[in-house]
């Protein structure tokens, strides 16, 4: 478990236990260091710390149990948002959980019509962009309907992106082959909003346009030197626990 890396953020602390717990090699009930072991093994600070393990307890790995400290949350995450898929991808493995599945896979262009996702991707509003969208099925209930929008100039270095069907790769690593340039990822951003019909509809959650069912919603975005390549967003039925990216 030793782990030592000077001036690490609160990120890189949170990704180390949170990969420890998914991989199994932190168990449900099982103790995390102190406080102080942890800034001694990260060289950091009391403050970074704690920001780490808030994020963990945000996400549902661990949870605060009196004289034991922090420990392993019980019940795990039921889902992992998009930017989580891909840090197991490239860990090796291939972003599922346990018997779930995607469908209704749809790609194409269209026109911006959502103000956050164009200040997002930083396009003006009715700019085209790239939009792949799916759902997440597991125990045969729909769990998480994805959106993922692309400006652009993504789209010029991957013109597979507005196509239907799967990509030949992970799409930041063909624009990085392709282009030359490092797409980061930036921490994930969580808020809550009344579900759009079209979102109570890809759900199966009932209801129609007079209906005001609250979702969770988390968010990131891709990003290379030039500025915003794509914006993901996911968006999760009532009631769903997941498991997020370092954020």
């Amino acid at each position: 478990m030793a782990y030592k890396a000077s001036g690490a953020g609160y990120a890189d602390v949170a990704r180390h236990f949170r990969t420890l717990i998914q991989d199994g090699d932190l168990s449900p009930g099982d103790s995390l260091p102190s406080v102080q072991e942890i800034r001694e093994q990260f060289d950091v600070s009391a403050k970074t710390v704690s920001r780490a393990l808030a994020v963990l307890k945000r996400e549902g790995h661990v949870t605060s149990r009196g004289s034991l400290g922090t420990v392993v949350a019980e019940h795990q995450p039921t889902y992992r948002s998009g930017a989580a898929r891909v840090e197991l991808i490239n860990r090796g493995g291939d972003g599922f959980l346990g018997g779930e599945t995607s469908v209704e896979h749809r790609a194409g262009i269209r026109s911006v019509d959502d103000l956050t996702i164009a200040e997002a991707l930083g396009v003006d509003f009715r700019e085209e962009i790239a939009v792949r969208t799916r759902v997440f099925v597991r125990d045969d209930k729909r769990s998480v309907y994805s959106v993922s929008c692309y400006h652009i100039r993504a789209v010029g270095a991957v013109p597979e992106l507005p196509e239907q069907g799967p990509l030949p790769g992970q799409w930041q690593k063909l624009y990085a082959e392709r282009t030359g340039r490092e797409v980061h990822l930036s921490p994930e951003r969580y808020s809550a909003r009344i579900a759009t019909p079209d979102e109570l509809r890809r759900l199966h959650i009932p209801g129609d346009s007079s209906s005001a069912r609250a979702v969770l919603v988390v968010s990131t975005v891709f990003h290379d030197e030039e500025g915003p390549l794509a914006y993901w967003e996911d968006i999760y039925a009532p009631g769903l626990s997941h498991s997020a990216q370092s954020s």
